[in-house]
């Protein structure tokens, strides 16, 4: 349902995003998000919990649409990789978060299921980042970007003002955001367009092979696998859990420090092979059966925290990076909008059928098949993505539209 409901949420965030603004649009989305994390905690019945699981999905499909556009569209090119790269810093402190308080709640908690359990109190905290973001968003600017493609260019200045730009600096970004929008068309437009329709097919892509990657897997069913490798108290599970948070969080951190540096495409190389290797390892294991050997178990669980390391340095972190950047302006919300709801498609698909799927399989041949599947990735990323790192927006537009190829567009 929270898929499913982040489908929904992605789909109509390209809508609003484009009439309400970038700004208001994350703030409604931090609203919803509160109302259905109150909503799961005071559920009486199964439908209704899953009523507000689909709410709460909707508001993080319109989050993760919304962010990274704005942050690309407020950030001076030089850093505009390490403040995207935040962006999945702190979903990466979220998530460490979330399994430290589940962790927490499920080892020393008594559970009541006459009255509810600690699952309430887990719904009940995670309404307060929700509550946080939207009060924090009133401090915010809106994007100039959007107010020029509104027609707002004196709103605009003034935004690019508050962000403390020298007045030669907004002079810049001003004129190339009205070369970029005397030669845009309509999105609907726009999608008729073969260079436009490239990007869309490079954004869908970028984020299938994301989740299938095996992120997805790993976060959802971490505690089933640690089960499976042979850790069987629920305490031993949670806490191994908050092993790959801590291993993600701390990966997305160095990948942030790099990603304007060595360049997005190098980090990309190195996190897929790191994850093809640690899945593979992991497949192998699983075939030793390494619930009846300790040693065997410490091995799986450090090829879990490879892979989640592999991961959150490359596909993790410059995939949105790369999605924020590829689109022309005036089809933003569009291309954004297939790629964000490819994103939460695969992962319910992933979601719904990784069980059945790895019982015919075999668990062990399914995570060699993810391994295989993620070396070959890296053939897509050497022959179809560009190296975007210093290169302005406006430019990587330029080059779409002139009909370079996918891999040359920061050129």
């Amino acid at each position: 349902m929270l898929n499913w409901g982040a489908v929904c949420g992605a789909v109509a965030s390209g809508f609003v995003s484009r009439q309400l603004g970038r700004r208001k649009t994350i703030m409604i989305s931090a609203l919803i998000f509160s109302i259905g994390c109150l909503g799961c905690s005071l559920a009486i019945y199964g439908q209704i919990l899953a009523v507000f699981r689909f709410t709460m999905g909707v508001s993080l499909g319109m989050a993760c649409f919304t962010t990274p556009l704005y942050l690309s569209e407020i950030s001076p090119q030089k850093v505009r990789g390490v403040i995207i790269g935040f962006y999945e810093f702190m979903l990466a402190a979220g998530i460490l978060m979330a399994f430290l308080g589940n962790a927490w709640l499920g080892s020393y908690l008594d559970v009541d299921h006459s009255v509810g359990g600690h699952w309430r109190l887990m719904y009940m905290f995670i309404s307060l980042p929700g509550m946080l973001l939207l009060i924090g968003m009133f401090f915010v600017p809106e994007s100039p970007r959007w107010l020029s493609l509104m027609g707002r260019d004196q709103e605009a200045v003034a935004e690019f003002r508050r962000m403390h730009l020298s007045e030669v600096e907004i002079e810049q970004e001003m004129v190339s955001i009205r070369t970029t929008l005397n030669a845009s068309q309509s999105a609907r437009s726009l999608f008729k367009n073969g260079n436009f329709r490239r990007a869309v097919a490079l954004g869908i892509g970028l984020q299938a092979i994301q989740q299938l990657a095996g992120i997805t897997i790993i976060i959802t069913y971490a505690p089933r696998i640690y089960r499976m490798i042979g850790f069987t108290e629920v305490s031993q599970q949670l806490w191994g859990t908050v092993l790959c948070g801590t291993t993600h969080l701390v990966a997305v951190l160095l990948a942030i420090l790099f990603l304007d540096k060595l360049g997005r495409k190098p980090i990309m190389y190195t996190g897929f092979v790191i994850m093809g290797v640690a899945m593979t390892l992991l497949g192998l294991l699983f075939d030793r059966n390494p619930a009846s050997h300790p040693e065997l178990a410490i091995a799986a669980v450090v090829s879990i925290l490879f892979f989640c390391f592999g991961f959150a340095i490359s596909a993790g972190s410059v995939i949105w990076v790369l999605c924020s950047e590829i689109f022309p302006l005036s089809g933003r919300e569009l291309g954004i909008t297939f790629s964000t709801t490819t994103n939460f498609i695969v992962s319910a698909f992933i979601v719904q059928n990784f069980l059945p799927f790895s019982t015919r399989l075999g668990m062990g041949n399914t995570f060699l098949l993810i391994g295989a599947m993620n070396i070959l990735y890296i053939l897509f990323f050497l022959f179809f993505v560009p190296e975007t790192k210093g290169v302005s927006l406006e430019t990587i537009e330029s080059n779409l539209m002139a009909g370079k190829r996918l891999r040359q567009l920061g050129r």
